[in-house]
């Protein structure tokens, strides 16, 4: 139970030549011996520093200003600037903010004011940080961190490599994978909300079950993911969780799926590999989207979607299908203006045949 030092991972600094062979990218226009300080966009770029482009005219900006060298697609012709050429400028540039920036991680061991139970598992080189607990008979693997007031029930397995960021709260037998990352405020493992009625009040119904969260997935900042009501609630491998997502009991999430923020997923909703939900999504209880598909910002999705199809709209519809009504819609006060003056004509028009009426009479 030792007390741990800080230390700074990454390099401050490294050649463009070295940053390209990091990166595995074509090197153009130079010999490679600048020093690169660091990664920034086109509008706060300073000497030293490299950006990314994504086309021609970003390519344009990039050489008005003061960065050192670009990354830029493999098709883009040399410039005036230093280039990187990249078949995926985007993962380079990500790649280069991780080689650039340096993260702040603690040594390894246990601060003096966390409390960790009886029966614990810890790997080599776990980082347990200021005021955080461990419950009973958790098993926490090799190199995860958590940081300052973190809580792990009783009964969890972290796998390695995890970073748990402050304030994580973990339920008792919870497992996570290996390489998760969970930013702060998260819960994982909360009962999920269901009650049945007795006829005069709501009785909880007790959730047993618990939650898996397979390798290699992100979750952010103030997430909630409840537990299942008998078996699990499952987060597939490489699926990536914005803020201020709720996931419901007994959902099962697939393979590299991203729901982006202030989506909401209902109880036993299966969602399939590669789904993708946009901001304010909400998803209706028992609804199946298959492999694939999508849904659209603020759409409600209240049935199961097909296969590799994106839906829009509330509820949601099928692309095209939402996007007719919605040309429609538009139309709407012309379509109105248009019905009051035939329903004017065909007024005067039945006034006109009963006054003739009159008049034969």
């Amino acid at each position: 139970m030792c007390r741990r030092q800080v230390r700074v991972i990454g390099r401050k600094a490294m050649t463009l030549r070295e940053l390209a062979e990091a990166l595995g990218a074509e090197l153009l226009g130079t010999e490679g011996g600048e020093k690169v300080l660091g990664v920034a966009g086109l509008d706060k770029a300073a000497p030293g520093h490299v950006v990314y482009v994504e086309d021609a005219r970003r390519l344009a900006e990039a050489e008005v200003g003061q960065a050192a060298a670009v990354i830029a697609p493999a098709e883009l012709p040399p410039g005036r600037k230093p280039m990187l050429r990249v078949a995926n400028p985007r993962l380079a540039f990500a790649r280069a903010l991780s080689l650039l920036h340096p993260q702040v991680q603690p040594h390894p061991g246990v601060h003096p004011t966390a409390q960790i139970g009886a029966d614990v598992q810890l790997g080599e080189d776990v980082a347990v940080g200021p005021y955080s607990v461990v419950g009973d008979g958790t098993k926490i693997g090799q190199g995860t961190h958590l940081h300052a007031l973190v809580s792990v029930g009783r009964g969890v397995e972290v796998g390695e490599s995890c970073v748990l960021f402050p304030n994580v709260t973990l339920y008792d037998r919870v497992s996570l994978g290996s390489r998760v990352i969970v930013h702060a405020g998260t819960a994982i493992g909360s009962p999920g909300f269901g009650y049945a009625w007795d006829g005069e009040q709501h009785v909880p119904i007790p959730h047993v079950g618990t939650v898996v969260v397979e390798d290699g997935v992100e979750i952010g900042a103030n997430v909630t993911i409840d537990r299942g009501t008998t078996g699990p609630t499952v987060v597939g491998k490489g699926t990536k969780i914005d803020n201020l997502v709720q996931v419901a009991h007994n959902v099962k999430i697939g393979r590299n799926c991203i729901l982006a923020g202030q989506v909401g997923v209902s109880g036993s909703v299966i969602l399939g590999d590669g789904v993708v939900l946009a901001g304010q999504v909400g998803v209706a209880d028992h609804v199946t989207m298959g492999k694939g598909s999508a849904a659209a910002a603020g759409a409600d999705v209240v049935r199961d979607v097909p296969e590799g199809t994106v839906v829009l709209g509330r509820p949601a519809r099928p692309l095209r299908s939402q996007l007719r009504i919605d040309a429609a819609a538009a139309r709407l006060p012309d379509l109105l203006r248009e019905l009051r003056k035939l329903r004017k004509r065909v007024s005067a028009l039945e006034q006109s045949a009963s006054d003739e009426g009159e008049d034969s009479g």
